[in-house]
């Protein structure tokens, strides 16, 4: 009965153009690396694995393989060991444990006040860690419509209220803030959508936080690193600073390494201590992965990082300039238009609608232009708004730039007018 269930909604998927399958690296995380084709994800299938300009992956900031964060990493691990053995509060929090949550703390006290960090292991993990422990039955959690699967399931499991409120509605979230009676209310949006690129209007969260005596949990996982003069994420880009703000980043982005942390202040961190069951009951991260992360923020803040945000945003400029004019064509043709989002991210979404129109324009890319970008379907974004999620490294230069611009045009110049 089970395996039969399976096979019809496998059979579904298929029909619907959503079946999803891992692809295998043969290198390590870079603009350019070598992956086995799709074939090669089902048992038996052919590995043969083919170099490819990769738009795919979140290191936006080109750290994920660098050599002194590499070096660190190993230093760490021949200090540490390769594991820590058991969770942080059993026997595995060590030093630089404690180091990084310090220099966390240190980076965002200029925007909580009185703030201590607290490290998890992944940003899913944090998340679902926050919601249910500060979710309780005397809860609202006011939950933004596009908010991350990690959000949306820490909400599901928290016992709190849950309400939703439209995509960047301020007015609608201020209404529906007025009108709930719940001792405390939670306001909770990713920053940088990871979808569509686009920032949260968090200054104007926060001012209904203040005004209705709310607190605002923000998810930095795609600006933290990227976002700010010394790359500290939405706070520092924004300007924002209040006691009633609930940081979260994720260190395996941007940071090019794994985990994740939370800044607030120090009273809710030690309530996350004792509370949050994702922190509570799970082993601590490597101490190695920790002394990485050290280098990694040492590097983030200082010159090299700000020159790296400085690539980025050039090949951002360079992206969207050759592929607006591009789409703007497209309407005067009297086609059914392409849509780049609106976006000033590293995530730079080209909306297609169909399922099956993504898929092959992935497919298409892949195959004539070795160029690697992800297709994404629902449930990840909404029904009709499948969408090549092309999202940009400091590690790309503008010829890299040039070849997918180049590719696009010649895949929209290949579809047939209506």
């Amino acid at each position: 009965m089970l395996l039969d269930l399976l096979d019809r909604a496998a059979a579904e998927r298929e029909r619907q153009a959503l079946v999803r399958s891992r692809r295998l690296a043969h290198s390590p995380c870079s603009v350019r690396q070598a992956v086995a084709p799709v074939s090669s994800a089902t048992p038996g299938g052919a590995c043969h694995p083919q170099p490819l300009l990769s738009f795919s992956s979140n290191d936006y900031l080109g750290l994920a393989n660098h050599p002194g964060i590499v070096a660190a990493f190993a230093e760490g691990a021949m200090r540490w060991g390769a594991g820590s053995g058991a969770s942080h509060l059993v026997s595995g929090h060590a030093l630089p444990h404690r180091q990084l949550e310090q220099r966390l703390a240190d980076w965002y006290r200029p925007y909580i006040p009185r703030a201590r960090a607290l490290l998890f292991c992944s940003g899913y993990m944090a998340n679902v860690g926050v919601l249910t422990a500060l979710g309780s039955a005397d809860a609202t959690l006011f939950c933004e419509t596009l908010n991350h699967a990690s959000l949306i399931d820490g909400a599901r499991l928290a016992r709190a209220a849950v309400q939703r409120y439209p995509h960047r509605d301020v007015a609608a979230l201020d209404a529906a803030l007025a009108a709930c009676n719940s001792p405390l209310k939670l306001i909770v949006t990713d920053a940088v959508f990871s979808m569509d690129g686009a920032i949260a209007p968090l200054g104007e969260l926060l001012e209904l936080a203040e005004r209705h005596d709310a607190w605002l949990i923000v998810d930095d996982a795609h600006g933290f690193g990227v976002l700010g003069r010394q790359g500290r994420g939405v706070p520092e880009h924004l300007g924002l600073a209040s006691r009633r703000l609930i940081h979260i980043g994720t260190l395996g982005k941007a940071a090019g390494v794994s985990g994740a942390f939370v800044a607030a202040h120090e009273t809710i961190v030690e309530h996350l201590i004792n509370t949050a069951r994702t922190y509570i009951f799970t082993t601590a991260s490597p101490p190695a992965a920790a002394n990485a992360l050290l280098a990694s923020l040492e590097l983030i803040e200082g010159s090299e990082g700000q020159q790296r945000r400085h690539a980025l945003q050039q090949r951002v400029g360079e992206l969207r300039a050759g592929l607006v004019p591009l789409l703007a064509r497209q309407v005067a043709d009297g086609r059914q238009a392409w849509q780049l989002a609106d976006s000033i991210t590293a995530i730079q979404p080209l909306i297609v609608g169909d399922n099956a129109v993504a898929l092959a324009l992935s497919r298409q890319l892949e195959e004539q232009a070795g160029i690697r970008v992800g297709a994404i379907r629902p449930p990840t974004v909404p029904e009709g708004t499948a969408r090549l999620r092309i999202t940009l490294s400091a590690e790309h230069g503008q010829d890299d730039v040039r070849q997918l611009v180049a590719a696009l045009r010649k895949a929209a110049a290949g579809r047939a007018a209506p």
